[in-house]
């Protein structure tokens, strides 16, 4: 199964960004997630409700999905994701290798 991302169930999307941060200890951790033109906005989208990463091990979900709006007009999707603890963290980072992978995405740390 290919890691994929969905915002309305059904409709796999493509993040235009991911940005990673990690407490110096370890124990929490967010990542959040750019969509700048989601397909479930467009004519044929569905109701977003909340943000699904699902692959060959299961689903990770985060309803904390905000819509961005320029003169009324979509402007893209951010979505945010928190990890409690190394077991999530390491959780999350399996999900995102086969995302990127299956995305031709990179990992450029700073």
């Amino acid at each position: 199964m290919t890691a994929v991302i969905q915002l309305a169930r059904g409709t796999d999307e493509e993040a235009s960004d991911v940005k990673l941060t990690r407490s110096k200890d370890g124990t929490t951790g967010t990542a959040t997630f750019i969509f700048k033109e989601p397909k479930c906005m467009g004519s044929s989208g569905g109701e977003i409700t909340g943000m699904f990463m699902i692959d060959e091990e299961g689903e990770l979900s985060t309803r904390n999905v905000n819509g961005k709006f320029v003169n009324g007009k979509s402007a893209g999707v951010e979505a945010i994701y928190t990890m409690d603890g190394a077991d999530q963290w390491d959780r999350f980072m399996r999900f995102m290798d086969r995302y990127a992978e299956a995305n031709g995405m990179g990992f450029t740390k700073k």
